[in-house]
């Protein structure tokens, strides 16, 4: 009787010793592979997530990539060297007019402003986008990239023909512009931030508008999936989701201040004041989404924006493309 006592006890305290192990089993943390477009205060959100723990809360741990271009970001997710991939929606919508059959679904968006932002030589409080352009230069960035569309669109918004009225340079390479403004290229360029507020801070150029909020609303920055993945990881994606609309949720309703002070661990080479400056100018043209929701009324005005610029031809079916049931 005494040995079958010890026994028992000796089983009992092999289980109490085993439920912790089991325990730590459960609550390993699930790895989603993130490749970004690229690296920038422009994406302020997804870095308040990480840096506030949010992905930690939802069991998440974040391996992040730079892709360094919305196609090299598609060929990541596609080739199943990333399982969520950060950029432009229009990378999708390539793919999907190729009649390709693995197309990636979009599940969320970021941004839904353009970014960049017009630099002048000399102050201008009176900016005037119906006039102050006619017979100008402007730098525009990469034919065909959708900063360069979203400017085409709006000066032909305010009435404006290339080499007719004013010249869009497109020669220049993105990461080149800020020289060459400062070189004496052109009477106008456009900069995305921070590279605008430390371009204005040097006293070599001043901000006089927002491409952004003459262009209109636009699904500009998204997250998406390959199909595959999607199916067999629907739970995982919903986490990762939620995660980042806490970090949605959270610049929607902080300070400048505060949300430079989150995402700063993101951008050890930039000030804090630079950062501010950077968020305070992108929430005051509404850059941020409050809702991840896709909407298709954007969907298509950024689809009128790429055909205007004769890129593509045919539209793709929002349906088909779009899936905002895994926003929780």
């Amino acid at each position: 009787m005494k040995k079958k006592l010890i026994g028992i006890l000796l089983i009992i305290a092999i289980f109490a010793l085993c439920l912790p192990v089991a325990a730590c089993a459960g609550t390993s943390e699930d790895t989603v592979r993130l490749n970004e477009v690229t690296h920038s205060v422009f994406y302020a959100p997804l870095y308040v997530a990480i840096n506030q723990g949010y992905f930690e809360e939802e069991n998440i741990k974040i391996e992040l990539t730079n892709g360094g271009g919305a196609d090299k970001t598609m060929t990541a997710v596609l080739s199943g060297q990333a399982d969520i991939g950060f950029c432009g929606p229009e990378a999708a919508i390539y793919v999907y007019n190729e009649g390709k059959k693995n197309y990636p679904i979009l599940i969320g968006q970021l941004t839904q402003k353009d970014g960049s932002f017009v630099i002048a030589r000399e102050v201008n409080t009176s900016f005037n986008w119906s006039t102050d352009f006619i017979d100008k230069e402007i730098i525009g960035g990469r034919k065909g990239g959708v900063p360069a569309m979203s400017l085409e669109y709006a000066l032909k918004k305010n009435g404006y023909t290339d080499g007719r009225n004013m010249t869009i340079n497109y020669d220049v390479q993105y990461d080149l512009i800020s020289a060459a403004f400062e070189g004496g290229t052109g009477d106008y360029c456009t900069m995305f931030e921070p590279a605008a507020t430390n371009f204005e801070l040097a006293g070599k150029g001043h901000i006089v508008a927002s491409v952004g909020a003459e262009a209109g609303t636009i699904p500009y920055t998204c997250f998406c999936c390959e199909q595959t993945y999607l199916m067999q990881n629907k739970d995982r994606v919903t986490r990762f989701l939620k995660a980042v609309f806490k970090g949605v949720k959270y610049v929607s309703e902080h300070s400048p201040e505060e949300i430079a002070e989150a995402a700063a661990p993101s951008f050890a080479d930039t000030s804090k004041s630079v950062l501010t400056s950077a968020i305070a100018n992108y929430k005051k043209i509404g850059a941020y989404v409050d809702s991840m929701e896709l909407k298709k009324e954007d969907f298509e005005h950024l689809q009128d924006i790429i055909i205007e610029a004769g890129v593509m031809t045919k539209r793709a079916n929002y349906q088909d493309l779009v899936d905002n049931s895994y926003l929780s």
